[in-house]
């Protein structure tokens, strides 16, 4: 991920940011939550138009997208919303929902976003098609694809509508 950061222009990178591919599990674990989050401010989410968010559960690795958590909930033109790609479609993506939807309320919590539950556990979790790895091992490498081909065609504003437009014509070669 590093190496691959590091091939985007600034320029690129002043629209992004991402998480340690362990955070989010470890968010998970009482014991370290509360750390995570501390290490989630210092990244400035808020600031950014779009947050990758490497998931590693159940030896299983799916790309979180957080896009425009800086905006209005209620904004019409960015409205935030959650992408969750995942290359392995019959692992049930949907069922790490719960654990997002706490962690993302808690990261709004910790930085003291005065939006109310409610109105966050209303941000769309979207579970676009993607291409689908022909193994177990591979969901690694797709996550690294996924990030590479977002942050190349992140549209400046994200819409809904015929999302995942960054997908279209992309073909993973083995």
């Amino acid at each position: 991920m590093e190496n691959m950061w590091k091939s985007f222009s600034e320029d690129k990178k002043m629209s992004f940011t991402y998480l340690d591919s362990l955070w989010f599990t470890m968010y998970t674990e009482a014991s370290t939550g509360a750390k995570v989050l501390e290490w989630i401010k210092r990244k400035h989410i808020f600031s950014k138009k779009y947050v990758l968010v490497p998931i590693v559960r159940w030896c299983h690795w799916s790309l979180l997208i957080f896009c425009h958590f800086g905006e209005s909930l209620l904004s019409e033109n960015n409205s935030p919303c959650m992408l969750l790609l995942d290359s392995l479609e019959m692992a049930n993506p949907k069922r790490l929902e719960p654990d997002i939807r706490k962690f993302v309320w808690d990261i709004y919590e910790s930085e003291g976003r005065p939006e109310h539950k409610h109105m966050i556990s209303q941000i769309p979790l979207l579970v676009p098609k993607v291409p689908q790895q022909r193994n177990g091992v591979e969901c690694g490498s797709y996550v690294l694809y996924f990030i590479n081909l977002f942050m190349q065609d992140a549209p400046e504003n994200f819409r809904m509508e015929g999302y995942p437009y960054f997908m279209k014509c992309q073909l993973v070669q083995s």
